[in-house]
């Protein structure tokens, strides 16, 4: 079963060149923790992940004709689209909440996956 993602979670882009730490935008929580719903994809929610590798970023395929060889840029996410599929089990505010096997897709080609929830195991002892 797959794991909500949380405020402090991490995630990467598959042309990033580091991770970057979720913010979820809600106030409903798992263990004291925000949880993210598929429509967290602002600036606020999902921050750079350090240089772009894409050739698809207009940013980094003019920086790269300029210096004649590879020349990755900042970078600067730009998702066009909820993330999916999103749990099939657990709403905030009738929209779906944000697990773990979740994905969406930077405009630059990009794929944004979760590397870990965040989530904290809960406990009724």
């Amino acid at each position: 079963m797959p794991n909500l993602v949380c405020t402090g979670a991490t995630l990467q882009c598959s042309f990033g060149s580091t991770p970057a730490t979720f913010a979820a935008s809600g106030t409903q929580t798992s263990a004291g923790t925000p949880v993210g719903v598929v429509t967290d994809i602002e600036a606020a929610n999902v921050p750079p992940f350090g240089m772009c590798l894409s050739l698809s970023n207009p940013q980094v395929a003019t920086a790269t004709a300029a210096a004649e060889t590879f020349t990755p840029q900042p970078c600067l996410p730009v998702l066009a689209s909820p993330w999916v599929p999103g749990s099939a089990q657990v709403t905030v505010s009738e929209v779906s909440a944000l697990d773990d096997a979740s994905q969406c897709t930077c405009a630059w080609d990009g794929v944004v996956t979760v590397s870990a929830a965040g989530q904290v195991a809960v406990s009724d002892q």
